[in-house]
C-alpha cells in the first residue's frame, strides 16, 4: 500500500501537531488541523492504515497516534526534497564569524555555542581536518655517526622530524640512494595509499638499511596523523532533557555520557558527505542516542579542510529550523574563506 496524497497529508498534519506539542495526535484534532474537510471517523480509518504501515504508532492505551521512525523518516525526506529556499542569515552567526577570530578553536567553540542557543538543542562542531594529506618531501641527514635525521614534509607545510639510529655511519652516497628511493616511491601519496606491497619492494632496495625504510614510514604516518587529528566542541547538552521523552534517568544518562564522550562523538563526523544528513531514532550509529535524532553538515575552510557540524534533540525536533540552521552555517563559513584556504579580504 502507497501513501496517496490523502494518507500524506494526515501523516504530515500528525508529525507537525506531535512536533509543536509532544502529545498524541487524535483524529479530531487532525480534522481541524487539515484542509481535507473529512470526518473524525474517515481520519481514523486513514490512520489505522497509517498504523499498519508503520509511519504512526499508540503509545500504550492512548487514542492518539505518534511518529514512528518510518514516519519521521518520510517527513524529513519529504522536507529535504523542497525547492531551496533562502534561508534567513542568522545574524549572531554572521557577525561572529565576521569578526575572523584569530583562533580557530575559540571560533568552534563559539559556532557550537550560537548553534546550541538558537535551536534550544545540543551542538557539536569538529575541528576541520586535511583529510587525505600527502607526502610532500623526505630528506634524510647525518647528525653523527650513530645517527640520521629524517625531515617529513606533508601537504600544508606540516613538518614532522625524527631522529634515527644506525648501527653503522652512512655515507653521503648511501643517504642520497635512500632519499632518492624513499622520495621517488612516497611522494604525492596519502598514508592510505602506501600498501604494504610497496614497503616490502622499498625494503628489499634498501637491503641492510630496511629498518631506515619502516622508521620513516612510521614517521610519515605520524605526521598525517598529527595533522588530522580530531577535535569536538560540545554546547547545549541539557537542552535535550527539556523534552520529556528523554528526560528519564536512563536515556538522560546514555545521552549524556555518548554526548561527553568525544571519541563517540566521532563516528557522527563525515566530512566526505558536503549534503545535510539527518538520523532518525535507530539510524543514528550512536548507541545512546537510538531515542534522538541527530542532523549534520559538512563545512568547509579551504584548502581541503572539512569539518562537520552536528544538532541532536527530540524526534520531534524542528527540522525545518535545524535544517535552515545548518545551511545557514555552511554558507556563512564557506564563504568565510577563499577556495585557496585564505580568508576572504574585507
Amino acid at each position: 500500500m502507497q501513501l496517496d496524497e490523502r494518507k500524506t497529508k494526515i501523516l504530515q498534519a500528525i508529525i507537525r501537531n506531535y512536533l509543536e506539542t509532544g502529545e498524541p495526535v487524535g483524529s479530531r484534532t487532525i480534522s481541524k488541523y487539515t484542509d481535507l474537510n473529512l470526518s473524525s471517523a474517515t481520519i481514523r480509518n486513514e490512520m489505522a492504515d497509517l498504523e499498519e504501515m508503520g509511519y504512526i504508532l499508540q503509545p500504550h492505551t492512548s487514542a492518539g497516534r505518534i511518529p514512528s521512525d518510518q514516519g519521521y523518516r518520510f517527513y524529513v525526506d519529504s522536507l529535504m526534497k523542497e525547492n531551496d529556499k533562502k534561508v534567513g542569515q542568522m545574524q549572531e552567526i554572521q557577525d561572529m564569524l565576521l569578526e575572523r577570530q584569530d583562533k580557530m578553536e575559540s571560533m568552534l567553540k563559539q559556532v557550537a555555542k550560537v548553534v546550541a542557543n538558537n535551536t534550544q538543542y545540543a551542538a557539536m562542531v569538529s575541528s576541520p581536518r586535511a583529510l587525505g594529506n600527502k607526502v610532500k618531501f623526505v630528506q634524510l641527514s647525518r647528525v653523527d655517526a650513530g645517527q640520521i635525521l629524517a625531515v617529513i614534509v606533508v601537504e600544508r607545510n606540516v613538518i614532522k622530524n625524527k631522529i634515527l639510529s644506525v648501527t653503522e655511519e652512512l655515507s653521503d652516497e648511501t643517504l642520497l640512494k635512500l632519499n632518492i628511493l624513499l622520495n621517488t616511491n612516497l611522494n604525492g601519496l596519502t598514508i592510505d595509499e602506501i600498501s604494504l606491497g610497496m614497503i616490502d619492494a622499498m625494503k628489499k632496495q634498501a637491503a641492510n638499511y630496511s629498518g631506515i625504510v619502516d622508521e620513516v614510514i612510521d614517521a610519515v604516518a605520524e605526521a598525517i596523523r598529527a595533522e588530522e587529528d580530531l577535535e569536538i566542541y560540545t554546547s547545549g547538552a541539557t537542552n535535550i532533557f527539556k523534552y520529556p521523552e528523554l528526560a528519564d534517568n536512563t536515556k538522560a544518562s546514555e545521552i549524556l555520557n555518548t554526548f561527553e564522550e568525544k571519541q563517540m562523538l566521532g563516528s557522527l563526523v563525515n566530512e566526505e558527505e558536503r549534503g545535510i544528513q539527518v538520523y532518525i531514532g535507530e539510524e543514528t550509529p550512536l548507541q545512546g542516542m537510538k531515542d534522538c535524532s541527530v542532523v549534520t553538515a559538512t563545512y568547509e575552510l579551504g584548502d581541503g579542510m572539512k569539518g562537520t557540524i552536528g544538532i541532536i534533540g527530540p524526534k520531534r525536533m524542528d527540522y525545518d529550523k535545524v535544517v535552515g540552521t545548518l545551511r545557514t552555517l555552511q554558507d556563512q563559513l564557506d564563504s568565510l574563506y577563499k577556495g585557496n584556504g585564505e580568508r576572504k579580504d574585507d
